[in-house]
């Protein structure tokens, strides 16, 4: 599993059949301490993220694993809203602490 944040969102009006009716964003990966990573992946959104959200999100075979994705052509999904984590007893990220997050200009 992966942590990040949602960036925005990706809008395909023509898909594979199996893709019909998914929610797709975009996910920045974030590390352990919360700092941002070069690094953006287009998800299936399974549990109903929103914008600037911090999730968990998987990539490979394990994507194919929740119910919304089984047996679809998916290599990426969200399956959990972020609530909070810590590192070391320290906490790093708490979702009621970050309401007030916009993006970087």
């Amino acid at each position: 599993m992966l942590l990040g944040r949602v960036i925005g969102s990706v809008v395909s009006t023509q898909k594979d059949d199996k893709m019909r009716d998914m929610k797709l964003l975009l996910v920045q990966r974030h590390d352990a301490r919360n700092r941002a990573l070069d690094d953006v992946v287009v998800c299936v959104d399974a549990v109903g993220a929103g914008l600037h959200e911090m999730v968990l999100f998987c990539t490979g075979s394990s994507a194919r694993q929740t119910k919304l994705t089984d047996g679809k052509p998916c290599d990426a999904v969200i399956m959990a809203i972020v609530d909070s984590w810590d590192v070391g007893g320290e906490q790093v990220f708490h979702k009621e602490r970050e309401a007030g997050w916009t993006a970087p200009a």
